[in-house]
This record gives C-alpha cells, structure tokens and sequence, in this order.
C-alpha cells in the first residue's frame, strides 16, 4: 500500500502527503481511539466511481457515535471531500482511507478533552492474500487468539483498537505459514477471518454468521447478500462451530480491500476442490459487473467523481 499522488486531506485542507503528520503524543496512538473506513473507486463506461459510499459514510459516523467523537463536518462534506481527493489527485481506481481520531491535547484514557480529527487518503491497495491466480484458494487456520467479544469492545464499530485483535491473527497465520486467519468468538462459533467476512456454500446454499457472533456489518458482505437474493440463491444467516468448517462445498472471504477471496483450505484440510467454487466464482463475476457498473440494478451504489 503506497501513496499515490501529492494530497491528503486533513481537517478541511488539502495537505501534501510528506507534511500530513500527527503528533507523537495523539491520543489515538497511545490508546486506539479512532474509527475508520477503507473505501474503493472503480473504473466505469461512464467513468471513475466510489462505491457505496454513502453507505461507508453511514457506518463512519455510527463507529464515531460509539467513541464519543464530535465530528466537525457533516456526512456530505466528508463524501464531498472523498470525492474532490480521489479527482484531485488525477487518480482511477484506488483505495481511500477515512480515520477519525482523538489528537493531540491531553494524554491519558479519557480521550474527551482532545479534538478529534479526521484525515482522508487516497492509495494503491494490494492485498496480499490475493494469489496471481485469482482463482486459486487461499490457505487459512483457525486462529489460537479468539475473536474480540462484543461485551467487551464495539464489534460492530469500525475501530482500530479492534485491529490490534486482527493483527495477532493475522501475524500467527502468517508465521505458521498460512495466508489468513479465521476468527472463533467466546461461544465457540465462527466470526469472520482477521479483515474479512466469511461465507460458505453447501448444497448450493450460502450460509455467512449472523452479526451477533460479532462479525462486522461488513458492506461488501452485504453486497454478496444482495447479489444472493438477486440471483435466488438460497442464504442462510446462522452459527456455525468450528467442527463444521471442513465440511463445506466451498468459502470465501469478503471486503472492501480484498473482493471476494476463495479459500481453498482450512486448517490443512481441503475445501471443495481447493479452488473457487462453481457458486462462489458466480457471485464473484456478479460482485465485479456491480462495483463496473454493468448491473443495472445497483447503479445507486456508485458515485461517479465527474
């Protein structure tokens, strides 16, 4: 991930990238006291748009309300800002980045007194659990880290303290020679991997966990159930163990940053044929004609920069 071209916005202004700096003592690196959004614009006939980025814009101020946090701008003129950086910088398709956070003023758990700020950014992704071959599935383990309990911190807020969780996971994966982390909440059911939603496919059926568990109101997660209704796939919103996860026909992932990843193994077990699925790469071809705008039927969801 790398910066693309010369701006960052921040509090209301336009900032070269090597100057957009915080200070060492804000309260959000000390105590994890920011909310954020990783959002992407896509290439169109009708050329570059966001996508659902006011559904983005929804949830970033939902975390924010969940933190306290006093956002100085409305909703439309962080979505006009967005839309102004992606356009300025003279950039396609790219990542944006949103935080929100506690800054610099007082240090110590309450993080009330401090202003908050909030930063946007414009980036190449590339997200490594991708494989050259799409089509290939990818490598996951259950984590030994459980997935962070809703009694406990915000879930369903997209915090960075939260992240802290996913890090371990991710890391242990990694180390263990794996590309991704799938996440068991105290109940002993399936959350999501360590940045992602997680869905399977049995009897041509897809089943995702419910939100309760603790997953994240994921958008691209939403998206896929979208996409399942329209195509009269039969879903199915419930728990399910980690006995459970080797049995399926096929799974993949979802997110903003990664698509619709499929996995080909869990804990050294192969799922399906150890490649997309027949159902998965039907939602995926599906997922891609959206976010281009070839669906006709979810042209709202794109915000088109010109």
């Amino acid at each position: 991930m790398s910066a693309i071209k010369k701006k960052i916005w921040l509090d209301g202004n336009l900032v070269d990238y090597d100057k957009a700096q915080t200070h060492v003592l804000t309260h959000a690196l000390h105590y994890g006291t920011a909310v954020f959004e990783g959002i992407r614009s896509y290439n169109t006939d009708n050329g570059i748009a966001i996508f659902r980025l006011d559904d983005h814009l929804k949830r970033l101020f939902n975390s924010a309300k969940a933190y306290f946090m006093n956002l100085e701008y409305k909703r439309e003129e962080i979505k006009q800002a967005s839309i102004d950086l992606v356009k300025d910088n003279d950039q396609g398709e790219c990542y944006i980045r949103i935080i929100a956070y506690y800054g610099y003023g007082k240090l110590g758990v309450n993080p009330l007194p401090n202003k908050v700020s909030i930063a946007i950014a414009v980036l190449n992704w590339s997200e490594h659990i991708k494989k050259e071959n799409a089509d290939e599935g990818i490598n996951t383990v259950v984590s030994s880290w459980m997935k962070t309990d809703t009694r406990s911190i915000p879930t369903h807020a997209k915090g960075i303290a939260n992240y802290a969780n996913s890090a371990l996971a991710r890391m242990e994966a990694i180390k263990s020679g794996a590309d991704e982390a799938i996440m068991i909440n105290s109940g002993g059911f399936v959350v999501e991997a360590s940045a992602e939603n997680i869905f399977f496919v049995k009897d041509n059926s897809v089943i995702t966990p419910p939100k309760s568990s603790g997953a994240l109101e994921g958008i691209t997660r939403d998206t896929v159930i979208e996409i399942t209704k329209q195509r009269k796939v039969p879903l199915v919103i419930d728990n399910i163990s980690r006995d459970e996860l080797y049995y399926f026909d096929e799974a993949f992932l979802t997110g903003t940053a990664s698509e619709i990843v499929p996995i080909g193994k869990i804990d050294h077990r192969i799922i399906g044929q150890g490649k997309i699925g027949p159902l998965t790469k039907e939602i995926k071809n599906h997922y891609e004609q959206i976010v281009r705008g070839k669906s006709s039927k979810n042209k709202s969801w794109l915000t088109f920069i010109n």
